[in-house]
């Protein structure tokens, strides 16, 4: 079971989130270099460029309409995939690898409940600014939302381990006021969407893995209410990602590369809260 989490939390989590210092200037600058699509990937999308058509798109400036960019989520791949090592995506990764430790780190519920805990005050984070600026109303009640299910999950957890609900750890109390103070306009919300996809689509990809992992591993089997939609969750996704593909249509060059370049911090912030899991993280 450590070999199996370990290789788990390497190979999946940090797929889902992979910290990194790779600094990713703006796609419309890189996309004439073609990209290698996987088409197993959660953040894959189904688009066809070629050289030519890309470094096209490349020239437009700042004024362009939408209907002469390629899909928001699939410049969001492109540059999350090079974020990632190659190990992880062996065509496309770009990210160093992190040193590997002696033994593989086996997670206890405590630090299951600290992740949970800092899980939770970034949904808050999430939920507030979306409930609050009128440009993000299209993402209201979604389905996406996490926060009840967590609290539920909390409660759990102590009652069944005996266990102290802890005060949110550095990394999610970090990441949830950088959100909040993200967004003081309408001009900031493409910003803050490329953190809302990354954190909740990470969710619903590697994080369902971890999930099971830590299920087997520290709950006998349970599933806990955070792993739970109560809708058909690829259903949910296309929803969520046409709502999303909606809102950038009205978005030019400048502003869809404020999207885009936010990838890494995105990737920071949902990285340093997955490192409870691995033991990166003291609490």
């Amino acid at each position: 079971m450590k070999l199996s989490f370990a290789l788990l939390l390497t190979a999946g989590s940090a797929t889902a989130f992979a910290p990194s210092s790779l600094v990713q200037p703006s796609y419309s600058r890189h996309l004439a270099t073609k990209s290698v699509f996987c088409k197993h990937s959660a953040l894959c999308m189904s688009a066809e460029a070629n050289v030519a058509e890309s470094a096209a798109i490349a020239e437009k400036d700042d004024d362009a309409t939408t209907s002469e960019f390629p899909p928001i989520l699939q410049e969001l791949r492109d540059v999350a995939m090079r974020l990632h090592t190659r190990e992880q995506a062996p065509r496309e990764g770009q990210a160093e690898a992190p040193k590997k430790p002696a033994e593989p780190y086996v997670p206890t519920q405590a630090d299951y409940l600290q992740f949970l805990v800092d899980s939770y005050v970034v949904y808050v984070a999430l939920e507030e600014i979306v409930n609050e600026v009128d440009a993000l109303a299209p993402f209201r009640n979604s389905g996406l939302e996490r926060t009840q299910a967590l609290e539920k999950d909390i409660a759990y957890m102590c009652q069944r381990f005996d266990l102290q609900r802890p005060d949110a750890g550095k990394a999610g109390s970090m990441y949830a006021a950088k959100l909040k103070d993200m967004i003081k306009s309408d001009d900031d919300v493409p910003e803050f969407m490329c953190h809302y996809y990354n954190f909740y689509f990470a969710h619903l990809a590697g994080g369902r893995m971890i999930g099971k992992q830590m299920s087997k591993l520290l709950l006998d089997g349970e599933a806990l209410e955070f792993y739970k939609w109560g809708e058909n969750v690829n259903q949910l996704k296309d929803s969520v990602k046409g709502q999303i593909e909606e809102l950038a249509k009205g978005w030019n060059r400048k502003e869809r590369d404020g999207c885009i370049d936010a990838t890494a911090a995105a990737f920071m912030g949902g990285g340093g809260i997955n490192g409870y899991l691995y033991g990166r993280n003291p609490h």
